[in-house]
């Protein structure tokens, strides 16, 4: 009794713990792995988290702050053994808009509340986790994720723009961002402008072009990359020179200042209702869009080992990064694109590799922040341009257009919706129209006149195939669940069909692809049923599913159905139609074409 009574608290530890699945298999050649990807990951990481908390308004360390404690957390949560936590450039954004409603101007106040609000977005995660409501996720398509991630692309590099140029402007949208920056465009700082724009280019090419170089070079292929990849720290390290041995701050050009050195600080976030009513919906929007994007990667990631990943589970780990986040000076965070693809080519193997990471970047925030005094803001913002662009993808604009005229409709729309009325706009948008389009094809099932294909027992869409039908007898094939929205489709198709038909006598609804029949639904067969009786007509099912007859022996519905309940629709051809040929055994290629159904 006791073995088996250990294995269900160890089991459910695991399911929530999954540092005790993989952390007792870890050893020396997996320890190595994991550093070496910690190492390239976080030579990445220090540029990009000073850069994104640049993105979000926020001082400068806590963007290390938010790539320490994070990374800890999710190490001991998450179940990716790939995925790279930290600040990304969409979430800092909508920190910063988040933020930014708030009317705040108070350094201080302004941090309280990105600590706040990765607080108030880490309950919120771990609350999904817990009640498994990851699926909730599903209801953004990825249309308009593609979409609304290419508007924020757009909009973060022209928010960047500002320090590139060495000018002031703002602007939550395309236009006022376009507006100001064409207003203050006269005040451009040349020198700013010169490390700006060379540091841009220089961060294009390495990304491309650097390692072909060094591999030339007679490097090995893995070091050239590592190299390559630690192209920004070179770009840092280059232009920090350039201002501190010039004195060009003296001239204008914007530089990141005095970085707190040391451990991240311990931090309580604000419990102010009035904090939290404005920052709530703005934390939701930002943990689904987190989650979305973070299992969106994990999954693919896991798929090319196949390895698995719980989508729960993930909840409560990108759940307790944030909330470690708002304890240690951070702001929101979750798994990114770029360092996660980083992170797997480097050759990670646990999330271990990102607790090492951790320590990379607390070493960085306690010993290396003196040598950023004189980094250019222009530098910074380079970095953010370049990896965002890489997110920008109008190709989903003619995908979409050639395969669904409805999916395109939707990515346009959140793209100019996001751009033209700023990014929780477009993100909300995004959720309504995911939704809505949803409910749009949901509630115009396919449904499919069919006969038999002569020699076999399949049917088939008359408009497609060569069938053999019945004049007395018609069967349609609906290709959807019924329920509430679509129920009245359905009784609508029908009556359409069988209006002046004078020589029909029987109505077979082959629900072989229905999984589910909600109450709407069943009164609308029990009305359908009791009007074409009017009408001199029998309503017959075939091929209905176990479940779906438990439900429908458990209603009032069998008792007065005017037909019969068939086991196959062949068999139902056999009983009602009066030229319903044998089958001959022989199926046909035509049959066989399920892909044309």
């Amino acid at each position: 009794m006791t073995p088996l009574f250990n294995k269900v608290p160890m089991a459910r530890l695991k399911r929530y713990l999954p540092i005790l699945d993989w952390g007792r298999r870890y050893d020396t050649e997996t320890a190595t792995s994991d550093l070496v990807a910690a190492v390239i990951v976080t030579i990445m990481l220090i540029p990009q988290s000073l850069a994104y908390a640049l993105l979000a308004g926020l001082p400068a360390e806590m963007g290390l702050y938010a790539s320490i404690l994070p990374l800890v957390a999710y190490a001991i949560f998450g179940t990716s053994r790939a995925l790279a936590v930290g600040p990304v450039a969409v979430v800092s954004l909508m920190t910063a808009a988040a933020v930014g409603h708030l009317g705040l101007t108070d350094p201080a106040a302004i941090a309280l509340a990105a600590i706040t609000l990765a607080f108030i977005s880490g309950v919120i995660l771990l609350a999904m986790g817990v009640f498994r409501l990851g699926f909730l996720a599903n209801f953004l398509s990825h249309p308009v994720i593609a979409g609304f991630i290419t508007a924020s692309g757009i909009l973060i590099a022209t928010s960047q723009l500002k320090h590139i140029l060495g000018i002031d402007a703002h602007g939550h949208d395309l236009i006022e961002l376009a507006t100001s920056l064409w207003a203050h465009l006269p005040e451009t700082n040349f020198i700013t402008l010169v490390i700006g724009a060379a540091t841009t280019g220089f961060l294009f090419w390495v990304r491309k072009g650097l390692q072909p170089v060094l591999v030339g070079w007679g490097l090995g292929p893995r070091l050239a990359d590592i190299l390559a990849k630690a192209g920004p720290v070179a770009a840092v390290a280059l232009t920090t020179l350039a201002v501190f041995a010039s004195g060009l701050d003296r001239f204008g050009v914007a530089i990141v200042g005095d970085v707190p050195r040391g451990l991240p600080p311990l931090t309580v976030p604000s419990f102010s209702l009035e904090i939290w009513t404005g920052l709530f919906g703005s934390a939701l929007l930002i943990s689904i869009i987190g989650f979305v994007e973070s299992v969106s990667v994990a999954q693919t990631l896991a798929a090319k080992k196949r390895q698995r990943i719980e989508p729960d589970q993930e909840l409560i780990g990108l759940g307790a990064s944030n909330v470690a986040a708002a304890v240690s000076g951070g702001y929101p965070v979750t798994g990114g694109f770029a360092r996660s693809v980083v992170n797997y080519d480097a050759g990670a193997e646990t999330p271990a590799a990102g607790a090492f990471t951790a320590i990379g970047i607390l070493f960085a925030a306690m010993f290396l922040t003196p040598l950023i005094y004189y980094l250019p803001t222009a530098t910074l913002a380079a970095t953010i341009i370049v990896a965002v662009l890489s997110l920008v993808d109008f190709g989903i604009l003619k995908r979409t257009w050639n395969y669904s005229k409805a999916d395109f409709s939707a990515v346009a729309a959140t793209i100019l919706l996001t751009l033209g009325f700023g990014v929780e706009i477009g993100v909300s948008a995004g959720v309504v129209l995911s939704v809505l389009l949803y409910l749009y094809r949901s509630s115009r099932p396919h449904i499919a006149e069919v006969g038999l294909v002569e020699g076999t027992e399949h049917f088939r869409n008359i408009l497609r195939h060569k069938v053999v039908t019945d004049p007395s007898v018609v069967t349609l094939r609906v290709d959807e669940s019924l329920f509430f929205a679509n129920a009245r489709y359905l009784e609508d198709y029908i009556y359409a069909r069988v209006v002046g038909d004078e020589g029909l006598r029987h109505v077979i609804l082959m629900f072989s692809a229905i999984n589910e029949i909600d109450f709407s639904a069943l009164e609308s067969l029990e009305a359908i049923n009791e009007r074409l009786s009017g009408m001199g007509l029998k309503l017959h099912l075939s091929e209905v599913k176990g479940p779906v007859m438990d439900r429908l022996q458990r209603s009032h519905f069998l008792n007065v159905l005017s037909g019969e309940v068939f086991l196959s629709q062949y068999q139902a051809c056999r009983t009602l139609a009066t030229s319903c040929p044998k089958a001959t055994g022989e199926v046909s290629q035509l049959a066989m074409s399920t892909a044309r159904n």
